[in-house]
C-alpha cells in the first residue's frame, strides 16, 4: 500500500509522513527529493514552478509509485499534490483496477488555515520552500473531495493516530 500525505508547504507532510511510516514500520519517501536542482533553486528564490517545471517531477514520482506497487512495498510518500490533475497523474497507470477500489493507494490531506501554516513557515529556516510561495500554494490548491482530511492544528502524534484510525491500520 502507498499512502500519499498531501498538502501545502508547511502543513506537516514530512513530519507526519515520517511519524506515520515509523509507526507502521513502512518506508518513507519525500517528493521534495525528486525535484531537479533547477526547481529547488527557483523555489528557494520564491519563484513558483510552472507546469513545465513540474512535469518531470511528476513523471519521476509516478515511476516510483509504479515500482513500489510492483514490488509490493508499503510506503508513505509526502507530496504536495496540490491539483487534482497532479493526483490523477500520479495514480495513472499505477494500478487503476485496484486503486479504483481504493486498496493500494490512499490519499491523506493535511488541511490547515493560511495563518497557521504561514506561522509555521516563518519559524522554518532549513527548507528551500519559503513563506513567499505560500500564497501561490493556496491559490493552486484544489482540495480533494474524496479523501481523508486531517486538521493540522493538532499535535503530530494525534494526527498520526487519526490517520491510522481513518485508514483502519
Amino acid at each position: 500500500m502507498i499512502i500519499i500525505v498531501m498538502g501545502v508547504s508547511g502543513s506537516g507532510k514530512t513530519t507526519i509522513g515520517k511519524l506515520l511510516a515509523d509507526s507502521l514500520e513502512w518506508e518513507f519517501s519525500d517528493a521534495d527529493n525528486f525535484h531537479s536542482p533547477e526547481n529547488v533553486e527557483k523555489m528557494r528564490c520564491g519563484i513558483p514552478l510552472s507546469e513545465t517545471d513540474r512535469m518531470p517531477w511528476l513523471q519521476d514520482l509516478q515511476t516510483a509509485i509504479k515500482q513500489w506497487l510492483q514490488e509490493n512495498k508499503s510506503v508513505v510518500l509526502a507530496c504536495s499534490a496540490l491539483k487534482d490533475s497532479y493526483r490523477q497523474f500520479l495514480l495513472l497507470d499505477s494500478d487503476r483496477s485496484a486503486n479504483a477500489k481504493g486498496d493500494r493507494i490512499k490519499l491523506v490531506y493535511l488541511k490547515g488555515s493560511y495563518e497557521l501554516i504561514q506561522a509555521r513557515l516563518q519559524e522554518r529556516s532549513n527548507h528551500y520552500m519559503n513563506e513567499k510561495l505560500l500564497g501561490s500554494q493556496f491559490n493552486t490548491l484544489e482540495e480533494p473531495l474524496d479523501t481523508i482530511s486531517i486538521d493540522v492544528a493538532q499535535p503530530p502524534q494525534i494526527i498520526v493516530q487519526n490517520i491510522r484510525t481513518a485508514l483502519e491500520i
